[in-house]
């Protein structure tokens, strides 16, 4: 059986079939930089996983990062798009989600331990047609156990509805280093201070502050999964220097850059 036979075919895995018997399906396939999919949905719920790389998964509601020991959960039917960050090595899977309990009923980004990983890579090598009720069955179903009890990361971007507040967050996710503050964004938006902080809030349950600094941070990650120095990331992001940067992330993670990516490559 060749590798090819194991998953989905990329011909066949836009739609997979939910009338098929087998709840969980595999798909593999290797990506280059700036490789993805545009907008589109799918009737089966996808895990959105790598095993090497970064991606970058966006809907309507928001903008999520992928680095290898995270996972982004998207229901079936919602509208999603995805770009490869860096050259990826592409491992996902469809789920045909409906009535399993503890099981995300939103996007959400879910930790992959490393036994996670290993149950994805194991499913990966067996047949599309695997037999539901039989070992392999019993497989798939630990794998959606464990997504069920995986604690959800914080690597959401929410985005705002509004046209100017989202092209505002938009200029902002692109170059997070820019250094205007809340006014002088409020007065790009045409409205006061106030306004701006509060509808601001309002539409991604963020503040503006706190939603600056998450900005900051996925891009780190994008960069760091791309080998970019951690010198040139905090030049990059309008930090003082790499100690305020380093800082920064060991607030948000409890590890260093350079620990954090040693422990998941």
């Amino acid at each position: 059986m060749t590798w090819e036979s194991a998953v989905i075919h990329p011909d066949n895995y836009q739609r997979p079939d939910m009338d098929e018997p087998q709840k969980v399906l595999a798909y593999a396939r290797d990506w280059p930089v700036g490789h993805g999919r545009g907008w589109h949905s799918h009737q089966r719920a996808q895990l959105i996983h790598l095993i090497k790389g970064s991606l970058r998964v966006e809907t309507e509601e928001g903008t999520w990062i992928v680095p290898p020991e995270r996972a982004v959960w998207v229901p079936g039917f919602v509208e999603h798009q995805v770009t490869a960050l860096s050259a990826s090595l592409f491992r996902t899977l469809y789920v045909r989600a409906k009535g399993d309990a503890g099981l995300p009923a939103l996007c959400s980004v879910v930790n992959v331990t490393p036994l996670l990983r290993e149950l994805i890579l194991a499913l990966m090598k067996r047949p599309r047609s695997y037999d539901e009720k039989g070992a392999d069955g019993r497989l798939a179903q630990v794998i959606l156990d464990q997504i069920a009890l995986s604690p959800e990361a914080s690597l959401h971007l929410p985005m705002p509805q509004a046209g100017r507040l989202r092209r505002i967050a938009e200029a902002l996710r692109t170059n997070p280093a820019d250094t205007r503050g809340l006014d002088d964004w409020a007065r790009e938006a045409a409205v006061s201070p106030r306004t701006f902080a509060r509808r601001f809030t309002s539409e991604t349950g963020m503040g503006f502050r706190n939603w600056r600094k998450q900005a900051r941070l996925m891009r780190a990650l994008e960069l760091l999964a791309d080998g970019v120095p951690v010198s040139d990331v905090s030049d990059r992001l309008g930090y003082e220097g790499p100690s305020a940067f380093i800082a920064m992330f060991r607030q948000a993670f409890g590890v260093t850059p350079g620990r954090y990516f040693m422990e998941r490559t």
